[in-house]
């Protein structure tokens, strides 16, 4: 049932795009759907008044198909699929969406005919015969270009089964390139516009030929399942004009207008990024609808193996039985971790269980335990009074009043998996405070008792920080850890001060937080490139045999040694400097080594020359941020193969004493190839 959310437009509206209900939900579906579940958890957490819309895609010529070949009507059919498969698993997610829309409602299908019938009245749609070549995976015509060579030499669109079939029929037509040029411009002055870069890059490709018109009406006597056109009831609406005014018509329907498509961040896949893309701004032009905001595009899951998932290869995840078989928390926390949006990402219960055992089990969930049983071991459950803060305690605390807005900055920069890092990043030092401090030794002496209370007050309200800073991500569990610090039901806004546990709260305790699975099958434990659980380091000042759960020390990772400034070293002489080729590139694409943490592979431009290059600089760097970068690249060096990849080449970085690392480039638009002198 759709959730009211009054007529006031939203500050902040997100969606994803809306799942076409010809079979069940897949672990890409799950992706997008909790990923831009986060998004708008932390705008909610930010202040923010939002609006999250999700739904299904009910009608067109495939769900037309599946039904008849279920035995059953088009309409029980979606139905079944549409509350069952697909709100029903976003439901046990905890996916947050304030209206779930489905396109077989009265309430979309009267607006799409109202905006059919503006834009026909404008002039914009038109009445011809057409013959090409039509996907009928995609519904849609596509031209040769699009096609891709199969393994059995014929040529298909990409996704589909089947070849295209050649089709000639009599269809309406939406009058879309008299809008390229206007599309074409606004890509230009709004560069972010579609993220990551790639993505835009990819579009502009696309508007630099002609786009030509959209067909938007299928014959009825050849398609029945469809909205009618207004004005030729003998015509049902083209699925891609029906689904995508879903976005529009969500809120039109609770009162809030069609200016709030001006406000809109859509988050989709890039296997349907033409449509959203192309023909909906075009669409909203003609319908003199604000354009939407943003397009955040995502990439697929893959296997964990790298390869791609599928029913026919044996290596799909099934969605059902991973959220029956894991906390749902941890399905969220491990898919947003590992995923990043520029580039295809390996997935799969060896990841899961890798980062459920060392980032959520090991660093989170023991520090919350050892918190807890040293608050009840010393202070009888009660949270003492920090008295006198030192230099770590004043640390702590500056880095929790920052967290806040370096999670903001980095999710609104698209890169959620590097806001997860750095709430993660802070439960570390969190881990690191309690090995340093050691209260189990303050605990023994009457002198150090003041001293025992500071820390044990900045351990639990550390935890509250990084409870609300991860909540988004994990909403169920956030609130637990809350409830076991003696503040069940309390709600906190993501930037709020230090402080605000009072002391002399009950703490309770409570189960493991998160329990480490049972280890899988060998056969299942597919080598992954997530990182493996750290070894335990026990503190110097204990033996074995006196240790207790509060005091051993978490999994950590080995420091990170600095970099100091490297002295220069023997002068080389004018002739060797010119025997180095250092040309300036463009990184056209990137994407993560699989199996190595800390390499990316990288598709570089150099003038005509296109050369794949191999850095380590995956923990700098998500994919994306480096797609269209201009950067400098030694070009003549010793190809070297790096995991199987012949790298052609070494790009240029620094970095500081502080381990901060950034790539040498140029300030100008020089092209790539440019000589470096």
């Amino acid at each position: 049932m759709t959730r009211p959310t009054g007529a006031e437009p939203p500050s902040f509206y997100i969606t994803t795009a809306i799942d076409y209900a010809n079979g069940l939900p897949h672990i890409g579906h799950v992706y997008e759907k909790i990923l831009t579940d986060a998004v708008a958890r932390y705008r909610r957490l930010a202040g923010d008044r939002v609006h999250f819309l999700t739904g299904t895609d009910e009608h067109g010529e495939k769900i037309a198909k599946a039904a008849a070949a279920s035995g059953q009507t088009p309409q029980a059919f979606v139905d079944d699929l549409a509350l069952r498969a697909f709100r029903g698993l976003w439901d046990r997610l905890n996916i947050g969406y304030d209206d779930f829309i489905r396109t077989t409602e009265d309430r979309h299908q009267r607006y799409v005919q109202e905006i059919l019938q503006r834009v026909y009245d404008a002039g914009d749609i038109y009445f011809a015969e057409y013959e090409g070549l039509y996907s009928v995976g995609a519904e849609r015509y596509v031209t040769e270009k699009e096609l891709v060579e199969g393994g059995d030499g014929l040529r298909r669109f990409p996704g589909d089964k089947d070849p295209p079939e050649r089709r000639r029929e009599a269809n309406y037509f939406f009058r879309m390139e008299k809008y390229q040029a206007w599309l074409l411009e606004h890509l230009q002055q709004n560069p972010d516009f579609i993220g990551p870069a790639g993505y835009r890059n990819e579009v502009l490709e696309m508007l630099r030929e002609p786009i030509g018109d959209l067909s938007i009406s299928r014959p009825k006597s050849r398609v029945p399942w469809g909205i009618e056109l207004p004005w030729d009831q003998g015509h049902v609406t083209y699925v891609w004009f029906d689904a995508l005014l879903n976005y529009v018509s969500g809120p039109v329907s609770l009162g809030m207008g069609e200016q709030t498509i001006g406000t809109a961040w859509h988050v989709i896949g890039k296997d349907i990024l033409k449509p959203h893309a192309v023909f909906w701004p075009t669409m909203l032009r003609a319908a003199g609808l604000p354009v939407y905001r943003r397009l955040v595009v995502h990439s697929h899951i893959l296997a964990e193996d790298g390869r791609k998932m599928g029913k026919s290869l044996g290596n799909a995840i099934d969605p059902e039985e991973l959220v029956a078989k894991y906390p749902a928390d941890a399905v969220r926390y491990t898919l947003l971790r590992e995923a990043s949006l520029g580039a295809d990402s390996p997935y799969g219960e060896g990841i899961l269980v890798s980062r459920l055992n060392s980032d959520l089990a090991n660093d989170l969930g023991n520090l919350l335990s050892r918190t807890v049983s040293m608050i009840q071991k010393y202070r009888g459950g009660v949270l003492p009074q920090a008295h006198e803060p030192g230099e770590r305690e004043h640390r702590i605390e500056a880095a929790a009043l920052a967290l806040p807005g370096e999670v903001l900055r980095l999710v609104d920069d698209l890169k959620v998996n590097m806001a997860i890092e750095a709430a993660m990043n802070f439960v570390r030092d969190l881990n690191r405070y309690i090995a340093e401090s050691a209260p189990w030794t303050l605990a023994k002496s009457e002198d150090t008792q003041r001293r025992l209370d500071t820390v044990l007050y900045t351990a639990a309200e550390g935890l509250r920080v990084a409870s609300v800073a991860l909540e988004a991500v994990i909403p169920a569990k956030a609130q637990e850890l809350r409830a076991q610090l003696g503040l069940a039901g309390q709600s906190y806004p993501l930037a709020s001060a230090w402080g605000l546990m009072p002391a002399g709260t009950a703490v309770p305790g409570g189960p493991v937080l998160f329990p480490k699975p049972e280890p899988l099958p060998e056969a299942e434990a597919t080598p992954t490139p997530s990182p493996k659980p750290r070894k335990e380091k026990k503190p110097m000042t204990q033996t074995p045999e006196t240790q207790t759960p509060e005091t051993m020390p978490p999994q950590q990772p080995a420091a990170t040694p600095t970099a100091t400034v490297a002295p220069t070293q023997s002068l080389i002489s004018i002739d060797d400097f010119a025997r180095v080729d250092l040309r300036i590139v463009e990184v056209v694409e990137a994407e993560a080594v699989r199996g190595a943490d800390k390499l990316l592979k990288l598709t570089v431009k150099m003038g005509e020359e296109t050369r794949t290059v191999v850095s380590g600089i995956r923990q700098w760097f998500a994919p994306e941020d480096l797609v269209g970068r201009r950067v400098i690249l030694v070009a003549n060096l010793k190809p070297a193969k790096l995991r199987g990849i012949e790298s052609q080449g070494m790009i240029l970085a620094a970095e500081d004493d502080q381990g901060n690392l950034d790539l040498v480039g140029t300030r100008l638009e020089l092209p790539s190839g440019t000589k470096v002198r």
